[in-house]
């Protein structure tokens, strides 16, 4: 586990991290419109998505097919030139439309290729185009934007998005994080596929998601190419900047692996990277194919950070991580990446299916049953912190990444499992992940798929251990 001090005020603790296509677009949309509101009906795109922990998160009006981000980053006087070029579906009619962006300076922004007006009104870049854009038509936005990110502070006291490290940038973006480095229509609601040109002094390495595609080095200065295919929200992207040592290799299935490892923590990372393929191959097994063509690690040395994140593809570790938070991180590949929430609270979906597939990975390994595990955090007393507050609904931002949403939610998946049965049990899991795939989830799909497979009544169940304040009992 990660020692205490290491870890962010109230973020991703212990117990929870170890502290650590398009085919679905039209269901994202449809709740981008829902959540927008009278909004919609206008010519205005809504200024956030309608989440009630985020509520300036995302935007309305529009859906960004596809991102491609061009950056240099002069890793001694932390200054970035961005260029982001936008391609996007307008779901309305638009005069105006928001993009979420934090800081940095906006000198341009034209739409297919015309010069549009825009203002910055706190996390929102003001979009004006010179002529109205028709419903469903295609556009394309491009920003360019330069100056020093900063990282967010969260609800919860963490930060998150662009942070600074001595040779780098440690850029994690869950779950604001994206705009302190790039436009974007930032909830997971709206995923897209993604390029990354990312320039950097050469001797370092600049790490995406995705695919490699090239590396060049010209007059100092190397720049690193990605490719991102699949459908990802924008939290989930990484341009992770260091001193890393990398490797590269392709798995007996196909999948690309490309890790790369700050040489200070390079000795304790070795053996659990190594363990990588086999950890993906044995949730394949029990969570259906890896629904990406990419793999592997980014561990940074980031003493300050105090957490790993399931960036998309490829997993960013502050520390070199034990088998535990590779296991937990890579889950998220399948639940949280692929099957993506469409409201925060709804976290539990990504947090407690990760933690419990920590747990399966114990029980099957000769560590502690899942059932034990179970029963160690159930002995915890009625004031603890776990019972605190039910996962299926933390009430705001702030509690997200407590343990509730951790060990509470991998509670109810155990429970979910003794009722129904293994078989019907890890039928659901897959069924889960499949049918979802490269799309969004809730809470409430998720309940009427368990009744589905399992043929029984199941609301009892997820409302004692999701919805229920305090300790549920087991009687």
């Amino acid at each position: 586990m990660t020692p205490p001090h290491r870890q962010a005020p109230g973020r991703r603790t212990a117990v929870l991290r170890r502290e650590a296509v398009l085919a679905t677009v039209p269901f994202a949309v449809a709740a981008l419109l829902a959540a927008a509101g009278p909004a919609a009906a206008g010519t205005i795109g809504a200024s956030g998505a309608g989440d009630p922990y985020f509520p300036f998160s995302g935007n309305g009006g529009y859906h960004v097919k596809h991102y491609d981000l061009t950056l240099r980053y002069d890793t001694t006087g932390r200054h970035l030139d961005g260029k982001a070029v936008l391609t996007a579906r307008a779901t309305q009619k638009l005069t105006r439309f928001d993009l979420d962006l934090n800081g940095l300076k906006v000198t341009r922004v034209t739409v297919d290729g015309t010069t549009a007006g825009f203002r910055r009104s706190g996390q929102e870049l003001v979009v004006t185009p010179r002529h109205a854009l028709r419903e469903d038509r295609e556009f394309h936005v491009t920003v360019s934007y330069s100056g020093t990110p900063k990282p967010v502070s969260d609800p919860d006291g963490s930060a998150d998005g662009w942070i600074p490290t001595d040779d780098g940038a440690f850029v994690a973006g869950e779950p604001q994080g994206a705009m302190t480095w790039f436009p974007a229509n930032n909830h997971p609601q709206d995923k897209s596929s993604y390029d990354f040109t990312i320039t950097v002094p050469k001797g370092r390495t600049a790490v995406a998601n995705g695919v490699l595609r090239g590396v060049r080095t010209v007059n100092g200065h190397t720049t690193f190419r990605w490719h991102q295919a699949e459908p990802m929200a924008a939290y989930l992207a990484t341009a992770t900047v260091g001193k890393f040592k990398t490797e590269q290799y392709t798995t007996g299935d196909g999948i690309q692996v490309f890790n790369a490892v700050d040489s200070r923590e390079a000795r304790a990372a070795a053996p659990v990277l190594k363990k990588l393929p086999s950890v993906l191959k044995w949730e394949s097994r029990l969570f259906g194919p890896y629904p990406f063509r990419a793999a592997g690690s980014i561990v940074d040395h980031a003493p300050d950070v105090g957490y790993a994140l399931e960036t998309q593809s490829r997993p960013l570790y502050d520390s070199a991580p034990d088998v535990s938070t590779l296991v937990h991180e890579s889950a998220h590949q399948w639940f949280g990446d692929s099957v993506s929430l469409t409201a925060w609270k709804d976290i539990w979906l990504n947090e407690g299916f990760a933690t419990y597939a920590e747990w399966l990975y114990s029980e099957q390994h000769g560590g502690d049953s899942a059932q034990k595990s179970f029963d160690a955090l159930y002995a915890r007393p009625a004031a603890n912190e776990l019972w605190a507050f039910p996962p299926g609904d933390p009430g705001s931002g702030k509690n997200i990444f407590d343990t509730p949403v951790y060990a509470r939610g991998a509670m109810t998946l155990h429970e979910l499992r003794k009722a129904v049965g293994d078989h019907d049990f890890f039928r659901i899991l897959r069924a889960w992940a499949t049918e979802h795939r490269g799309g969004h989830g809730t809470t409430a799909q998720f309940v009427k798929l368990s009744e589905r497979i399992s043929g029984e009544d199941l609301s009892g169940l997820f409302h004692t251990w999701l919805y229920a304040q305090g300790k549920p009992s087991t009687a």
